[in-house]
């Protein structure tokens, strides 16, 4: 954003807030717009809607170590060779309302990569419940074979 007072130009930059840990300067991010594709008539074969949005994660200074690891291990299938996360949307016909949508969506992805899994404790199943389970197999075993017509032959 450009604020102009007088003969003196000020540029603001808007902080994009993924989480408590992180926020992310907006001129870390590129925002592309070309033509989107599919039905739409004559609005999307005049007007550039797309908005592609790119982000450079393995050169990003806001970023620490464990959090570009971390980015980069969770959204491998989105980042490419050169370490840049791809983020389209196209869904609405306003360039800027998409604008806003691929940066929800980046919002998004980067908190779900950030989050850190709770550690699976393993734990025992009760001696009781390993007994239930073992009966109840039992029992249904029973069921099934009483199910089952057995004919005995008399081969002489």
């Amino acid at each position: 954003m450009v604020l102009i007072t007088g003969n003196i130009f000020v540029m603001i930059f808007e902080m994009i807030v993924v989480n408590e840990w992180l926020s992310i300067p907006e001129t870390e991010l590129t925002f592309a717009a070309s033509r989107s594709g599919g039905p739409g008539g004559q609005n999307v074969n005049k007007v550039n809607s797309r908005v592609s949005l790119s982000f450079d994660v393995e050169q990003s200074p806001s970023l620490t170590p464990e959090q570009r690891a971390r980015i980069l291990s969770c959204l491998s299938t989105r980042i490419s060779k050169d370490g840049v996360l791809r983020v389209v949307a196209q869904m609405h016909r306003s360039q800027l309302e998409n604008k806003q949508a691929a940066v929800e969506r980046f919002i998004e992805l980067m908190r779900r990569a950030l989050v850190r899994p709770t550690p699976r404790h393993k734990t025992r199943i009760s001696a009781a419940a390993h007994a239930r389970r073992i009966d109840e197999k039992k029992r249904q075993s029973r069921l099934k074979k009483e199910r089952s017509r057995t004919v005995e032959r008399d081969d002489s």
